[in-house]
């Protein structure tokens, strides 16, 4: 009796391909068939305005591409400043066939300058589709080119940063985790590492949590258990708080890829002062602006401003006495007479300094 045997074979959890074999050894393989063809922009021009960042601004839409047999095919939407796509940068990507996608004014204005277009002048920017199988990107297909004239206006800065702020009763801000409060202060990023970070100051004996957004709790990290002085995180709704049984001056080490943390005891700081400012803005080094003592940590200080391109450096008692930098933008370890802190967009930033540790933020606000 004929016996037939049927085999099928999942690359990366996605059929990208199947193979039936008889007895003679046919085969048959997936094929690549045709590739997508970007059918619609919504508009072939379009003046972004910053006074509506939320407003659909573009729709893409594109032929489904052909494989020689049924399956979920994944798509991708690259843009580029050059037809000829030597640096593309990938707008979005897509599973489960879908072959349409709508970007917002702002979506499309932080693109724009990821491309390299310029605030407030006419340019050209191009898009592209290609379509793949699995998370192996088998039987790539690139589809045709399509032209957008656009006029960006001015972007945030490029900020590929993720950070973690400090939430519970432990801490200046409390349980409350809306985007309005102040007194949600970040962890210090390692620079080379977008997975430790760490925090240095006052706490109260109580707990506390990390939150990566503000007014969101999705993702928090919590105690998923204690040992010595530190211990596990847990990433979940459920999760503990991290306990605080004395009050005072703490090292809080974090590693959210191995989801662990140390809490450790520090002696309490010595020196303390009256204000602390940036001198620099705009280039102006004659004139200070203050920024604000905490009212819970007097060594942390803080303040949202507009910052101009240039260079900033934070200062004591409005005086050269003292003053702290380093030459790395957006966080750092600034050292008392360090180098001045290069700002390279002009923007809204929310700042952060501690004059404990020397230890800074300067956060774009989106």
């Amino acid at each position: 009796m004929k016996k037939y045997i049927f085999n099928k074979i999942l690359l990366s959890g996605i059929l990208a391909f199947s193979l039936f074999s008889c007895d003679n050894g046919d085969k048959v393989i997936e094929e690549a068939v045709s590739a997508p063809i970007v059918t619609d922009l919504s508009s072939q021009t379009l003046v972004l305005d910053s006074n509506f960042p939320s407003n659909p601004a573009l729709t893409l839409s594109w032929k489904s591409a052909g494989y020689s047999a049924p399956t979920e095919v994944k798509y991708e939407v690259e843009i580029s400043s050059k037809q000829t796509f030597e640096n593309p940068y990938t707008l979005t990507s897509l599973a489960q066939s879908i072959r349409y996608v709508t970007f917002t004014t702002k979506e499309l204005n932080e693109s724009a300058k990821k491309i390299g277009l310029v605030p407030y002048e006419v340019q050209s920017m191009y898009f592209r589709v290609k379509s793949y199988l699995g998370d192996n990107r088998l039987l790539l297909q690139t589809s045709n080119i399509s032209k957008l004239t656009i006029t960006p206006y001015q972007a945030s800065p490029t900020y590929d940063y993720v950070d973690y702020y400090l939430i519970g009763d432990a801490t200046a801000a409390g349980w409350d985790n809306s985007a309005s409060n102040d007194n949600l202060y970040p962890l210090q990023k390692t620079a080379g590492n977008n997975k430790k970070y760490t925090y240095t100051g006052f706490f109260k004996v109580g707990g506390f949590k990390m939150i990566q957004v503000k007014g969101s709790w999705d993702l928090q990290y919590g105690l998923g258990s204690a040992s010595g002085n530190g211990g596990t995180l847990d990433t979940s709704g459920g999760s503990g708080n991290i306990p605080v049984n004395s009050e005072g001056y703490y090292k809080l080490e974090v590693d959210t890829s191995n989801l662990t943390y140390t809490f450790t005891k520090l002696s309490n700081p010595v020196t303390t002062y009256n204000n602390i400012s940036i001198i620099g803005n705009g280039g102006n080094w004659n004139t200070d602006i203050q920024l604000i003592k905490s009212g819970f940590d007097p060594h942390v200080w803080t303040k949202t401003l507009t910052i101009s391109s240039g260079e900033i450096k934070f200062r004591a008692n409005n005086s050269w006495d003292v003053s702290w930098g380093t030459s790395s933008e957006f966080f750092g370890t600034a050292t008392i007479g360090g180098a001045n802190i290069p700002v390279n967009d002009e923007w809204n930033y929310s700042v952060y300094f501690n004059d404990f540790t020397g230890v800074y933020s300067i956060i774009p606000v989106k």
